[in-house]
């Protein structure tokens, strides 16, 4: 029911991934009368993959967190997220307000124990391909532990979704001299120069797409993260728009762009925002996947895919044994 479009992204999203995946079963969480309006007959035809669980509530963007977890305990977020605590369902995907989607999360789920806290975390284009980055706006006060532990599950995500065997872990500073940045960055580097991660030292934020080194995870607290994220995003949609009005400035240009049309399609697909969409809750008993809330059908549908992909690498298991290492060996 959430994001800025509800039903009418969501649902053709799901059928589309129903389609897409003969393995996957879906359960939509809302209100029951608009959902079946939105299905018509797909509802009957899917009927093996797909239900309708019915919510009497929804989160609107602008309620309060804490508003939500004590007077919308039947909204369609908060019995998503039940759900998977109840293990009816493997993940929860929400296009809805991502600090009452973290706060319902945490209240239900509960942290994996050694964790303090959450992290959001997402993957953005590079030329190297895509770089993980968090903690994407979950905290914005972190210690120097909390950014360790925030390399600590990034590290194990991008192992297990990657299959890469030793993921390079940046730290994200204003520079990469070692005397730069504030106290909790230099107290951080030390705890991940210390441990088992493969650290390669402070990156600086052209290393978020551009950098001359490739790294795999990038920490930073949520503040600096969310801010890095929402200027990505930004720039992307500032070059795709400059460009085509460019290219549309008179006959000439347009003849130029019909020529440029593969290389155009290309670099499209390697910066578009919706094939990045979904970003993961790590650090909690289960799975949750946020999507953006202007997502259109392609991305709702990235979201899902991230959440399948999750389930299938079995990420809150592994994360889990991590930590009980990590614990373990400081005993």
């Amino acid at each position: 029911m959430g994001g800025d479009f509800g039903p009418e992204v969501t649902i053709p999203a799901s059928l589309r991934c129903l389609g897409n995946n003969p393995n996957l079963k879906l359960i939509l969480v809302g209100d029951e009368t608009v959902l079946r309006e939105h299905l018509g007959q797909e509802l009957e035809i899917h009927q093996d993959r797909l239900s309708i669980q019915h919510a009497s509530e929804r989160v609107e963007m602008h309620d309060s967190p804490s508003r939500v977890l004590r007077n919308k305990k039947d909204s369609s977020m908060r019995v998503a997220i039940n759900l998977v605590r109840d293990g009816v369902a493997d993940a929860c995907v929400s296009a809805g307000n991502t600090g009452a989607l973290m706060a319902i999360a945490r209240f239900v789920l509960k942290m994996i124990p050694g964790l303090d806290r959450p992290a959001i975390i997402s993957t953005v284009p590079s030329i190297y391909g895509h770089t993980h980055v968090l903690d994407l706006g979950a905290n914005v006060d972190c210690s120097a532990d909390h950014l360790f532990q925030f390399g600590v599950m990034g590290a194990e995500l991008v192992k297990v979704i990657e299959n890469i065997e030793n993921p390079k872990v940046g730290l994200l500073n204003i520079g990469e001299e070692e005397v730069k940045g504030n106290e909790q960055v230099k107290a951080a580097a030390k705890l991940l120069a210390d441990s088992y991660l493969n650290y390669i030292g402070y990156v600086e934020g052209d290393s978020l797409n551009a950098g001359n080194v490739e790294v795999d995870v990038i920490i930073a607290d949520g503040f600096v993260g969310n801010v890095a994220l929402k200027t990505m995003e930004g720039t992307a949609k500032m070059i795709g728009t400059t460009l085509k009005q460019k290219f549309e400035t008179n006959l000439l240009t347009r003849l130029a762009g019909l020529a440029a049309y593969p290389i155009l399609k290309a670099f499209k697909a390697h910066i578009d925002p919706r094939l990045y969409n979904g970003a993961s809750f790590l650090g909690l008993r289960g799975i949750v996947v946020k999507s953006h809330g202007g997502a259109d059908q392609l991305a709702f549908e990235t979201a899902i895919h991230v959440a399948e992909v999750e389930v299938e690498k079995d990420v809150t298991r592994r994360i889990s044994e991590r930590v009980e290492s990590i614990l373990a060996s400081r005993k």
